[in-house]
């Protein structure tokens, strides 16, 4: 079986069944020289994700988006509400009661995009599960791909 249809397998258990769809023709599958392992995928020069040592995926704001024209993949996200869009925005937490809308695949480990008003602002880790976030408090996803961190690499010399 070819790289791209182990991504595209690994896509489709990862975020549901037809996501996979959404992944681009054209992308650029990056593999270690040593090891013939998958490092990254591109498209148009844009990092999509980068295989974890776990089995999943850490995708980006970039492939979150491409993904979230499916329906399938909205299982997988969380909204927030307006009070914390700039503070996530800055690559800061997302608090438990700063959410509106959690989907049913949100799990403890996974990679989670943070939308608001159906926009992708950023992309982090779950810290709780979907059944727990609705009963806890404190921090639920800890931030790792945000507009800022998109903002700093264009600034940077």
């Amino acid at each position: 079986m070819d790289n791209v249809q182990k991504l595209k397998h690994t896509i489709d258990t990862l975020f549901g069944y037809g996501v996979s769809k959404n992944l681009p023709e054209d992308i650029e599958v990056i593999v270690s020289k040593k090891t013939g392992r998958i490092r990254n995928v591109n498209h148009d020069g844009n990092l999509l994700f980068t295989p974890r040592t776990d089995g999943g995926l850490a995708i980006t704001r970039y492939c979150a988006e491409l993904f979230l024209k499916n329906k399938k993949f909205r299982e997988n996200c969380i909204e927030i509400d307006a009070e914390s869009k700039p503070f996530v925005e800055e690559g800061r937490s997302v608090f438990c009661q700063h959410i509106i809308s959690c989907g049913k695949n949100v799990r403890i480990g996974s990679d989670v995009p943070v939308l608001y008003k159906n926009k992708v602002i950023a992309v982090g880790k779950a810290v709780l599960s979907t059944i727990m976030i609705n009963k806890e408090r404190g921090v639920a996803i800890k931030i790792r791909d945000s507009l800022k961190s998109q903002t700093d690499g264009e600034n940077s010399p």
